[in-house]
């Protein structure tokens, strides 16, 4: 159940944003345990100064093509899985839309499981059996 925050500066065009989209929910659903339909995101194309990031820090060069991930999952995975995540999203978003590994940068914050709503006022994922629900299966 990961919502997806994808920032990147202005200027990309709709093909560039599907791939960045599918790429990305590809790698979570390859490597984090996420279910295909759980697939929610918000792309955000900024201006110059409205996206400010160091060029060199800890990685680089960037360019322009730097491409933020804020993740935020509901729960913690393990650091094996993490990283594995990780390199397939640059694999994966390497191949198509041709992100350099240097210009994606990924952040993942997890939460409880009743601090989220998918509608109807509920808090889905408290209620017994919301796995079978999202998974099709009890997990």
């Amino acid at each position: 159940m990961p919502f997806v925050r994808i920032s990147l500066l202005r200027g990309k065009s709709p093909e560039y944003l599907r791939a960045v989209s599918d790429n990305i929910h590809r790698a979570l659903v390859e490597t984090f345990n996420v279910p295909h339909a759980d697939r929610f995101q918000v792309i955000h194309q900024h201006e110059p100064a409205e996206l400010i990031f160091d060029r060199n820090y800890l990685a680089g060069p960037r360019s322009d093509d730097f491409a933020l991930f804020a993740i935020t999952a509901g729960k913690p995975r393990s650091t094996q899985v993490r990283q594995a995540f990780f390199k397939r999203a640059a694999e994966l978003l390497g191949q198509s839309p041709g992100i350099r590994p240097e210009d994606i940068m990924i952040v993942v914050t997890t939460t409880s499981p009743d601090e989220w709503s998918f509608g109807d006022g509920r808090a889905q994922m408290s209620e017994p059996g919301w796995e079978a629900q999202a998974f099709g299966s009890a997990a």
